[in-house]
């Protein structure tokens, strides 16, 4: 495994565990290729990627940023690292010239077990359809998205109270170990991939996990708590599960942290908020209620229901069922 040549491919926090977990095991990390800094924020600060932050302070010999992974300086830069294999965790879909350049092949980092959840949120589609397991899978890449034969996969119990942000901490750190173990698994030239095809079930397509788009976040209040839970879950703490308050002259926007389901039989219309002004705020939905735990008006920050409640009048508003015209 010490012999080989590796290049490594990625861009956020998630791809930061790999590539520490590489190092931190000797391997040798000739290049690295990662996103090209970006204005972000606010102030639209020029901002580097997690994986070039960090891969400057381990003091790397190369990191590439190319605009284009077309681009033919770059494939020629790529060559030159005669590198045996690739590792891709969390980056853009790779050209055919790139992904077969390696003797060794290129593979891949996913956060599920393929083929479940191909695509680009397989974290929070995993919550937000209330599975309570998923894990990582490492795989070869090939001309599709998330296709290739998968060479070992790991499963884990989603918790209950478990967030995308928390299942996304514990997944990084399983993922990273899965490529060590990936990664002796070739070397030690013991590789048996495994097609997809032969991992679903016939008649069972497997689940997709497309990008969250802005629609995707709005909460529908016709729908029964668990499944409103499960939504707020799987956009937490970003982008987040969103609603609107309503009152005769105004209608303000606000996202959901936390909640908790409630399922009851009652007479209300989906959006009635119940509330004791000073202790909880519930919102009643299909066969049940949604108890906000902590939540944020927009230009405002996050605080939870108690504090929201100080500040706020809410007995002078209802909820928005679905969004507001």
């Amino acid at each position: 495994m010490k012999n080989l040549r590796i290049v490594f491919m990625g861009t956020p926090e998630f791809a930061v565990a790999t590539l520490g977990s590489l190092l931190m095991n000797d391997v040798n990390v000739a290049g690295v290729v990662t996103a090209p800094d970006r204005p972000s924020g606010r102030g639209r600060k020029i901002t580097k990627s997690a994986v070039k932050v960090f891969a400057e302070f381990s003091n790397l010999p190369l990191i590439m940023q190319p605009l284009n992974l077309k681009d033919p300086e770059f494939i020629s830069s790529l060559k030159k690292i005669n590198a045996d294999l690739f590792i891709v965790v969390a980056f853009r879909m790779l050209p055919e010239e790139v992904w077969k350049m390696p003797p060794l092949g290129t593979i891949n980092l996913h956060a599920s077990l393929l083929p479940d959840y191909r695509g680009a949120a397989p974290i929070n589609h995993a919550i937000i359809n209330g599975e309570t397991t998923t894990g990582v899978t490492t795989f070869f890449i090939d001309e599709k998205i998330d296709t290739g034969n998968v060479l070992l996969r790991e499963e884990v119990h989603i918790f209950p109270f478990e967030n995308a942000g928390d299942l996304h901490d514990r997944l990084k750190k399983l993922g990273a170990r899965l490529v060590i173990r990936t990664l002796a698994v070739i070397s030690e030239n013991k590789v048996k991939a495994l097609p997809q095809k032969k991992l679903i079930n016939q008649g069972d397509p497997p689940k997709l996990a497309p990008k969250i788009h802005p629609n995707d976040c709005i909460i529908d209040w016709n729908h029964d708590p668990v499944k409103i839970h499960n939504l707020v879950r799987g956009l937490s703490p970003y982008p987040c599960a969103r609603s609107w308050f309503k009152s005769d002259s105004t209608t303000i926007s606000f996202k959901i942290f936390e909640s908790q389901p409630e399922i009851e039989k009652h007479a209300f219309h989906p959006g009635k908020i119940l509330s004791d002004g000073k202790h909880y705020i519930r919102i009643s939905c299909k066969d049940g209620f949604l108890n906000i735990a902590s939540l944020q008006l927009e230009g405002k920050t996050r605080m939870s229901a108690v504090e929201f409640l100080r500040g706020f009048r809410i007995t002078d508003f209802t909820v928005a069922v679905i969004q507001p015209a």
